[in-house]
């Protein structure tokens, strides 16, 4: 029971992981393909993705995300996480165990740290979210007006239904990772570098982060077309 209950804790951390592109669970994506907690509290992930050319910074991150997402269960002692069928795998392996940065990883490859890349698409996930609950709030009777002056408290108490409730849940996840220091006074609304949005583009404005919404629901479309593929050959072979 300890065990099963244990596991549990694990997928649960797990799905705190997104895919930095799709801004989606690495659980609800079935990258995870095998978990193990043995009686030492060691616990050993297998994860694999799309294909075999997936770019190894998202792997880096995805693999980096897991393993301090598990660390961080206290009762964990140990975390392994191990990258399959990836042309890049043993690099990955090798600087997540070491817990090297990515560049560290791979010498003379790339200048970015993981922070950079992991800052890139935390910005990309804030729109995502942020487009998908000023367009609740919009069909909900929100005013361009007013979400431009909203304050972080304004919003919190606001009165939403189940879908808006979770959609302000996500959204300030991500607000309070891109701004950890916003106060109750600070607008909630805000361009990614911390603008306030502009009063004479709003329509513009919200163009912009529905198209970046798009894209990420096309690849998030794409990767699983892929790796459903991938999964048939593989039970095929």
């Amino acid at each position: 029971m300890i065990c099963t209950n244990r596991k549990e804790e694990v997928w649960s951390a797990l799905n705190s992981v997104t895919d930095p592109e799709i801004d989606e669970s690495v659980v609800s994506l079935e990258f995870v393909t095998d978990l193990r907690v043995d009686s030492q509290s060691r616990v050993e992930i297998d994860f694999h993705l799309p294909t075999y050319w997936c770019a190894p910074n998202f792997a880096f991150l995805m693999a980096s995300d897991m393993r301090d997402a598990v660390a961080a269960l206290g009762w964990v002692t140990e975390v392994s996480v191990k990258l399959a069928d990836h042309f890049s795998a043993d690099l990955i392996n090798r600087g997540v165990a070491l817990r090297q940065d990515f560049r560290d990883a791979f010498p003379g490859e790339t200048d970015d740290d993981l922070s950079s890349v992991r800052q890139k698409f935390l910005g990309k996930a804030f729109e995502r979210r942020q487009e998908l609950l000023l367009r609740h709030l919009l069909a909900h009777g929100r005013t361009p007006e007013w979400i431009r002056s909203a304050q972080l408290s304004g919003l919190m108490e606001l009165q939403l239904d189940p879908e808006g409730i979770s959609l302000r849940n996500l959204y300030l996840f991500m607000m309070r990772r891109i701004n950890p220091g916003a106060s109750p006074e600070s607008l909630v609304f805000v361009t990614v570098d911390g603008s306030p949005l502009d009063s004479g583009d709003f329509k513009g404005y919200l163009r912009h982060i529905a198209g970046v919404r798009r894209t990420a629901e096309f690849n998030g479309i794409f990767c699983r077309s892929l790796l459903g593929e991938r999964v048939k050959r593989m039970q095929e072979s």
